[in-house]
């Protein structure tokens, strides 16, 4: 997906079923030295509303030295945080999604490439990417 000419997501579809997709990325992101803080189970919470969706978790992941660095940065950025990667059914199909980090260069210009926040976001970015590989 884009916005405004940046890349917001890097997505997957996974063979996996829904729950086992999950539990991967759980596992994957354990691997990755990053913790999982919180799953939000976003069907429950339609459901207890009394509205229908499909399968939809957001997992909230975080690396404690990566997080004091952007907010080192800019205090503002953790409007975006933590890391979020969601999986989720999509017609019939199990995807994972995770927001890059990269795309924060965007929404915080000033805190951008000359504030290092460029490359700390790659970083990150690269991390994730392979957490959602591994758990595809």
């Amino acid at each position: 997906m884009t916005r405004v000419g940046v890349k917001l997501d890097y997505t997957v579809t996974t063979s996996r079923g829904f729950d086992e997709a999950v539990e991967a990325v759980q596992d994957q992101v354990a691997r990755a030295w990053f913790r999982v803080l919180h799953i939000h189970d976003v069907q429950a919470t339609f459901r207890e509303k009394g509205f229908e969706r499909d399968p939809y978790k957001i997992v909230e992941v975080c690396n404690v030295k990566y997080a004091k660095q952007a907010l080192e940065k800019d205090l503002l950025l953790g409007l975006m945080m933590p890391c979020k990667i969601n999986v989720y059914a999509d017609n019939g199909q199990t995807k994972i999604s995770l927001m890059l980090p990269s795309a924060l260069t965007s929404f915080f210009p000033e805190s951008g490439k000359e504030a290092g926040l460029g490359p700390l976001a790659e970083e990150v970015e690269n991390i994730l990417r392979q957490v959602v590989d591994a758990a595809k």
